[in-house]
């Protein structure tokens, strides 16, 4: 049991709305534009979503561990950092990567499942961006996550690829009906990244991984992080006034003011350069988490 319990902290489950949001985004679009869903292929794209972010957590542990930028930190949160398990010995760095193989490789099996029920290539391409970029977000020789372009690659990853895989598998259109809810979604897991960077700037730095607050440095990082709410709010006016109706772009609006603004106190860059702040990282979890959830109401109830 005490094992089974180090596993669950490893894999980090409660973090999975990130890849469970963007399906269910996308799925709630599809299901407006054709006005049905195939379950069982909702179903599969939500788990092989989860899969490639277990992987990918997992993976990053890793890497991380090998790269000593976890072993460093010093102010690890439950927010970032990685579990921490590594560094304590708690689970051996080979049963991780086997793990992260593992989970990749269920992730794949479900996204070959849905190829066989759609027979659409692209649907190929979409987990191989998956596998790739989850994997060489730590590992070498890309290292992606440590040349400031990490940022980038998850908004990718979690946000416009899997809103519009979603939304392709069950259309089997491309257009840019997804477009903005992708974007929306996109910014909020940019987000999420980037406020989970500023505790861990003096490990990073110490390993030379670039992200964009050691890159940026804390005050000019704080101000991009306000200015990413201020696009953030853009976007969704405009995504209210072309995807949604009133009502449902009320819904998005109220939810994102609350949080927004809360969110903008808290990236406080004298705060954030103190040891064991977490506000806006809890802050930033919960903009993500609501405003994706107001998104998905706010589809389903617009004309």
């Amino acid at each position: 049991m005490a094992e089974i319990k180090l596993w669950l902290k490893e894999l980090r489950l409660q973090f999975c709305v990130a890849s469970v949001m963007p399906v269910l985004i996308g799925s709630a679009l599809a299901y407006k534009q054709i006005g049905n869903i195939n379950y069982t292929l909702a179903i599969l794209a939500l788990l092989a979503t989860v899969a490639f972010q277990i992987a990918s957590n997992i993976a990053n542990d890793y890497f991380d561990h090998r790269s000593k930028n976890d072993i460093l930190n010093e102010n690890r949160t439950p927010f970032s950092g990685g579990s921490g398990l590594l560094p304590k010995g708690l689970i051996a760095p080979n049963k991780a990567l086997i793990a992260s193989l593992l989970f990749f490789a269920i992730g794949a099996s479900l996204g070959i499942a849905i190829l066989i029920i759609t027979k659409k290539p692209a649907v190929l391409a979409l987990g191989l961006a998956g596998i790739l970029g989850g994997f060489f977000y730590t590992a070498g020789p890309l290292k992606l996550g440590y040349r400031t372009t990490g940022e980038i690659i998850i908004a990718l990853l979690f946000g416009i690829l899997p809103v519009y895989g979603a939304y392709y598998i069950q259309t089997s259109v491309w257009n840019l009906i997804p477009l903005l809810p992708s974007l929306v979604v996109a910014v909020l897991i940019f987000l999420v990244i980037f406020a989970n960077e500023f505790p861990d700037f003096e490990a990073d730095k110490a390993v030379n991984k670039r992200t964009l607050v050691v890159t940026l440095g804390i005050n000019k990082a704080a101000i991009l992080y306000k200015a990413a709410l201020f696009i953030l709010f853009f976007i969704i006016c405009i995504c209210g006034g072309i995807n949604l109706s009133p009502s449902g772009g009320g819904v998005l609006i109220v939810a994102l003011n609350i949080l927004g603004v809360y969110c903008f106190i808290a990236a406080n860059p004298n705060k954030l350069a103190q040891k064991n702040y977490t506000t806006l990282s809890k802050a930033t979890i919960l903009l993500h988490t609501f405003v994706c959830l107001a998104l998905f109401i706010a589809i389903l109830i617009s004309t």
